[in-house]
């Protein structure tokens, strides 16, 4: 797991900072300018072919930038798995979008965007994937009410 860090670091010196260590899983941190092309890296030189999963934090009144898009990707060959943090700032809360390079962040992605508002950038269909069109509001953001009475849409 080191060499794939040294690599990390060695290929992208002054975008991979790295966060922490916890349990055997690395936590990188990435700039969303540079996630694709790290991405890109992981998967064509590094092997890490799986996307494991695609997530936001939002750490309203706790960080700056306020989100955080968190990407872990694995390798089945080689047995490891990272996890990449790509702060988010509220003013402007978009992401390039990496569902070419990985099929699974389609759907992954979506649901970021329906319930944290993150829209993701080239991303070829993104739209609502739990909530209905029309939905007001991103609900696992910290700031959305948590006794909102919200209407359902009327049966087709």
């Amino acid at each position: 797991m080191e060499a794939l860090l040294q690599a990390l670091q060695e290929r992208f010196p002054d975008d991979v900072v790295l966060r922490s260590r916890f349990r055997g899983e690395w936590n990188v941190e990435v700039p969303r300018e540079r996630i694709r092309s790290v991405l890109q890296f992981l998967k064509t030189e590094q092997g890490m072919d799986f996307l494991i999963d695609l997530t936001a934090v939002d750490w309203l009144d706790r960080r700056t930038p306020r989100f955080e898009v968190v990407y872990w990707v694995g390798s089945v060959f080689h047995i490891r798995k990272l996890r990449l943090h790509v702060p988010v700032p509220e003013s402007d809360p978009t992401v390039p979008s990496v569902s070419d390079l990985y099929l699974a962040a389609r759907w992954l992605e979506r649901e970021v965007y329906d319930l944290f508002g993150i829209r993701f950038e080239g991303h070829p269909e993104l739209k609502r994937i739990l909530l209905w069109e029309g939905f007001e509001g991103h609900p696992l953001r910290k700031d959305y009410p948590l006794r909102k009475r919200v209407p359902l849409p009327e049966p087709r």
